[in-house]
């Protein structure tokens, strides 16, 4: 290679962002908590690919949909020339694994799902190009039960998380023909306003002309503030149904505020539709977002099969998450093994796997090209790791088969250092730990 060559950095893909180690805690809190809560309410993990045949998408979400015409990222596989997709959103694929595994043959299912989706947006704060979703589906339950209580499952979850600023809009959009009747109405209602509608309404007005609704243009506010309400042509199941949401939420007192404007852009949406909506976040103010969606089994070539789910953007509440405070313990271990000499390190191996089968955490110092290994060195190191303890192994140690465990988060006044054999050392390590976690140490990381 020539002298005077310089190499080019690679970075990344704009809008797709590394999560680093620092940010790791936060995501593992937040991960941690949807897994608890989703499980105590009888939900299953599924696990889509991040590729899918990008029919699947344009059937389902609806060919005149910002998604299908501008966000997604398709390509042609050169091997086989399929039409491919990186998921947008995973209702879709999970239905479609619903279908091709036959997962309702034997009743209904509560399914959830977590990972990255991708669209090709403009970046800004709070919407990224690969981002990332936490979403539940139930198949098959045709009552407004599990609409409440998919609701509720948000509430107890931001409740779980420590987040209070979020607020729920509550909406139903019918059924097909009531759509339709709207629909119509809708779109002359919107002729006699062409003037007022912007580019992107007048494009779709005979397509979607539902998402002028959803409208951020402070000029047509007072317009579409006065087009005809979807709510007032509900027929009677649909508004029964909706009804019974609503009983079911105020019973449990869960506030909420029905938007008859709260609208669904993707085709297989009816009836209940909800949104978790704040303040803190600009103009990216919608953090999870669902609805009943009966129609979509059908469309994907299933038996008429009702459905109910929602999906939560988790880099938006990981930033609520930050602006309400919410403490988390950065990486830590329960055990920095320091040695010095040949001999110690081996045996430090050895104590520090015994440690580990009994479930503690802990980190074995190794060389490293910027720092030391003297013990000074390397008890900086067991401080700044966050560890209750340090197991310290010296030629003194190796020779007489002990080890010298120092308690790093001793109170003032307390003992802080003791010398136990080799055997000794995890049962007495557990012994101050399980004690510790008894009067809930932050630090405390034992799993047994």
């Amino acid at each position: 290679m020539s002298e005077n060559k310089k190499i080019e950095k690679i970075v990344g893909v704009k809008g797709m962002n590394d999560i680093l180690p620092a940010d790791a805690p936060l995501w593992e809190l937040f991960e941690n908590t949807v897994h608890s809560v989703l499980k105590s309410y009888g939900f299953q993990q599924i696990r889509t690919p991040i590729v899918e045949p990008t029919a699947l998408f344009s059937r389902g979400l609806g060919e005149v949909t910002d998604i299908v015409e501008k966000e997604m990222y398709s390509f042609t596989d050169s091997m086989n020339g399929d039409n491919l997709t990186l998921r947008p959103e995973s209702t879709a694929s999970v239905v479609r694994a619903a279908l091709e595994h036959n997962l309702t043959y034997d009743g209904p299912k509560r399914l959830w799902y977590a990972g990255p989706m991708f669209r090709h947006e403009r970046p800004q704060r709070g919407r990224y190009r690969q981002f990332h979703q936490v979403g539940a589906e139930a198949l098959g339950f045709t009552g407004p039960d599990i609409d409440a209580e998919l609701i509720m499952m948000c509430q107890r979850l931001w409740d779980d998380l420590g987040l209070e600023d979020i607020r729920l809009e509550l909406n139903s959009i019918g059924d097909a023909e009531e759509r339709s009747k709207h629909r119509a109405d809708l779109i002359a209602y919107f002729e006699q306003h062409k003037e007022l509608l912007d580019t992107d309404a007048q494009r779709r007005l005979h397509s979607n002309p539902l998402r002028i609704l959803d409208t951020k243009n402070p000029t047509m506010q007072e317009m579409v503030n006065a087009a005809p309400k979807l709510l007032d042509y509900l027929g009677e199941e649909s508004r029964a149904h909706f009804e019974g949401v609503q009983k079911i939420l105020n019973h449990n007192n869960i506030p909420f505020t029905i938007n008859p404007r709260l609208v669904r852009g993707m085709d297989y949406y009816n009836r209940t539709v909800f949104e978790w909506v704040t303040d803190q976040l600009g103009s990216q103010g919608t953090v999870c977002g669902g609805g009943r969606y009966d129609p979509l089994i059908e469309m994907f070539g299933g038996k008429p099969t009702p459905a109910c789910g929602f999906a939560m953007g988790v880099e938006r509440l990981l930033e609520l998450m930050k602006a309400s405070g919410e403490q988390y313990a950065p990486n830590q271990c329960d055990v920095y093994m320091v040695h010095q000499g040949d001999e110690a390190q081996l045996q430090s191996f050895v104590l520090a796997e015994r440690l580990r089968g009994a479930g503690l955490d802990v980190v074995l110092h190794c060389a490293s090209a910027s720092a030391g290994g003297s013990f000074k060195s390397q008890m900086k190191k067991a401080d700044a790791s966050g560890a209750a303890f340090a197991v310290i192994l010296g030629e003194d140690e190796v020779k007489n088969a002990t080890a010298t465990v120092k308690t790093l988060r001793a109170a003032e006044g307390e003992s802080n250092q003791v010398t136990i054999s080799f055997d000794g050392v995890t049962d007495y390590v557990v012994e101050q730990i399980v004690g510790d976690h008894d009067h809930d140490h932050d630090h405390v990381h034992y799993h047994p």
